[in-house]
Order: structure tokens, then C-alpha cells, then sequence
């Protein structure tokens, strides 16, 4: 049995792989919905200084400690992606179990901040997406986010089994693009969220 990919991987018309220029679309895709949704927050958050006092009540704690934890994943991408390039596919396997490990904590820590919000006796500490304007980006930005960190994580688990066998090992490169996507993502939405006060 042949351990190749399908044509479509191998193959290109433009000089960029297949894979790689569908991974490109689908950011460019990603950075409008993203990008539109961190302009609204920048534009309201101008017109709004009241929200400075909002942002008091996120835990920039856990804030900073998801930005190590999903930087520290990114570099578990790269030594997946090194790693199947150089064909030590067990490596490589254990690097994207890594990632999807960074994932979870990452997912976690948002589950305790989440809850700590919209679980809690306190009135003053009760914060839902209906409270104001504020939480609904809040929400929204944080919870859209999360939702793309489940996604490679999924992606991640499916490709890593084929990738053990050997099989499609271009994969990891693609995954890590969006991984790292990712990343870039939290990296504007930490310090607007959580720092900006």
C-alpha cells in the first residue's frame, strides 16, 4: 500500500501546494471575521471610556497565563512540523499531543474564568453577555476564539494517527498555519480584553 497522498496535495498551479494555498484562503477568511469584529471593539471601546472599568473584572492572570500556554503550544507545532519533515513520526505525533494538551489547559483556564462570571451569587461579580456592551464582545471575541482552539485540536487529533502511519505528513505544516493563526489572534485579544484598561 502505497503511503502517498492524494494528487491534489502534491500537485500546483500556482507554485504554492494546494494545501497550503487552502489554509491561506481560509486565514484570509478568518482575519475578516476576526478583524472586524477587533475593529468594532477598538471603535466602541473610543466612545465608551467607561469600559476601562469593565475590564477590571477580567482575571489578567489567567489572561497571561493562556498567552504562555498558547505560544508553548505554537512551539510544540513547530517541533511536530521539524519533526515530520525529518520523518521521526512518533515525535512528531507526541509534539501535536503536546499542542493539543496547550489546547486543553488553554480551554480550562477560560472554563474557570467563564464561570467564575456567570456562576457566582455575587451581583457585583456576575458578568453575562447581556450585561452590557462590553461583555458581549467580551463573550463573543473570547468565545469565537475558543471555539477555532477546539477546531485545530480536533484537526490536530484526526491528522495525528495518520501522520504515526506515516501518512500525509504535509499536514502537520497546515494544521500549525492555523494553529498559529490562532495564537495571533489572542495575542490582540489579551491586551484588549484584559490589559486596556
Amino acid at each position: 500500500m502505497s503511503m502517498q497522498g492524494p494528487l491534489a496535495t502534491s500537485r500546483s498551479a500556482t507554485g504554492i501546494p494546494t494545501g497550503r494555498l487552502a489554509v491561506w484562503w481560509l486565514l484570509a477568511s478568518e482575519i475578516f471575521i476576526f478583524g472586524g469584529l477587533i475593529a468594532c471593539y477598538i471603535l466602541y471601546r473610543l466612545n465608551n471610556p467607561w469600559w476601562g472599568g469593565e475590564a477590571v473584572f477580567t482575571k489578567v492572570p489567567a489572561g497571561a497565563f493562556n498567552t504562555f500556554v498558547l505560544l508553548t503550544s505554537s512551539l510544540f507545532i513547530v517541533l511536530a512540523h521539524d519533526a515530520a519533515e525529518k520523518k521521526d513520526f512518533d515525535r512528531a505525533f507526541k509534539f501535536i499531543w503536546y499542542t493539543i494538551g496547550g489546547g486543553l489547559v488553554f480551554l480550562l483556564v477560560k472554563y474557570y474564568e467563564y464561570s467564575s462570571k456567570l456562576f457566582t451569587d455575587d451581583p457585583e461579580l456576575l458578568k453575562t453577555p447581556l450585561t452590557n456592551t462590553y461583555w458581549s464582545f467580551y463573550y463573543t471575541a473570547t468565545g469565537l476564539h475558543a471555539l477555532h482552539v477546539i477546531g485545530g485540536m480536533v484537526i490536530m487529533a484526526l491528522i495525528s494517527f495518520d501522520l504515526r502511519k506515516g501518512f500525509n505528513p504535509h499536514r502537520v505544516e497546515l494544521i500549525g498555519l492555523y494553529w498559529h493563526f490562532v495564537d495571533i489572534v489572542w495575542i490582540f485579544l489579551f491586551p484588549l480584553l484584559y490589559i486596556a484598561k
